[in-house]
Formats: structure tokens, sequence, C-alpha cells
């Protein structure tokens, strides 16, 4: 069984599409063993737990980014975690972290990296920073979490259009499509 958990901060649209694919039987042989968040009130975790799937919060008050994360490694081993899921993560991974899990972790990124990237580039900024640079086309890229910020080895990227009537909220539509329908692909292909 390839194990994989999902580290989420935000809704998670994307672990549902996960979840989705894993109910409808087209994840054969993946298993989702951990889905953790450093938000205690955090939607993922919500919707985790109301599917069946275990859930974690990992307090990060008084304690340094590594403390935090190396709590957070010591889940995903005892659980023997493949692969690491940040979906609408919104913590940047110590170094300790991303080199105890060498190519074990992956991220998805709302643009097409690297533009519109790195540390001051997520949700709504970064659809905002699109439609203001006038740029025709957008997407999003899933890479392996490396030290840096969005900065990782690219697996696969997709687009799609920036139309004229586009605004912050209809973009992150169209690009969270195109993660919903590709996030679990990626899996696959790795658990594969």
């Amino acid at each position: 069984m390839f194990k994989i958990a999902v580290l989420a901060s935000t809704r998670g649209t994307d672990l549902q599409a996960i979840i989705d694919e894993m109910k409808a039987g087209d994840m054969p042989g993946i298993e989702l063993a951990a889905v953790i968040s450093n938000k205690k009130n955090c939607y993922a975790l919500e919707r985790a737990k109301e599917q069946g799937y275990e859930t974690f919060w990992v307090n990060p008050k008084g304690k340094s980014r590594e403390e935090f994360d190396m709590e957070i490694a010591e889940i995903l081993e005892e659980k023997e975690v493949d692969l690491i899921c940040l979906v609408g993560y919104m913590r940047i991974l110590s170094a300790e972290f991303v080199r105890k899990f060498p190519k074990k972790i992956i991220n998805v990124h709302p643009s097409l990296v690297p533009k519109f990237s790195g540390k001051n580039f997520y949700d709504h900024n970064v659809h905002k920073a699109v439609i203001e640079s006038g740029d025709t086309e957008t997407g999003m890229t899933i890479m392996f979490a490396d030290e840096g910020v969005d900065t990782g080895e690219i697996i696969i990227q997709k687009s799609c259009p920036v139309s004229p009537e586009d605004s912050p909220e209809t973009l992150k539509e169209k690009v969270q499509a195109l993660e919903k329908k590709y996030y679990p692909e990626v899996i696959r292909k790795l658990a594969s």
C-alpha cells in the first residue's frame, strides 16, 4: 500500500478531489493515512474527519519552525507515509524537514512557476497579480518541495486562459479546477 499524508491549512478543495477519486476506486493501492494541519479549525481537517480519515492538529504556538516540523515528521514516520502532499499549506517548511523527506513532498502552486511564485504569492495575491500583469494565460504547477519557496523540481504544469472579465475569484476557480484534476493524477504517477 502506498501511503500519503496531506498537510493543509485551508479549506482542502484539492484534498476533497483526492478523497473523491479514492472513494470512486480511481486510486487503487493508495491510502490516505493522515491529514495534518497547523490550524485547529481548518476546514480540511473537518472534511477529512467527516469522511472517516485520521486527522491531526499540531499546535505551532511557542515552537520554532524546526520543532513544529519535527512534531509533524514524527506523525508521518509513525504512519509510514510514502508521499506528503501540501494542499493549501500556509507554512514554509524547514530545511531540516525537507531534507528528512527528499523527493517525498509535493506542493501545488496556483500559477505557472516561476511566474508569480515565492513568499508573497499565495491565494488571491497570485490571481490578482496575474490579472494586473496583463498575462493572457495562467495555471497551476505541481512540484517537489525543496528548501526554497516554490523552487522545487516541476512535475507538471497545466494552463488556462485569463480573460478580460476575470476577477481573482473567477481565476481562482479556473486554476482550482486544474488542481483538482491533476493533483490525484500526479499522486497516481508517483505511486506507480
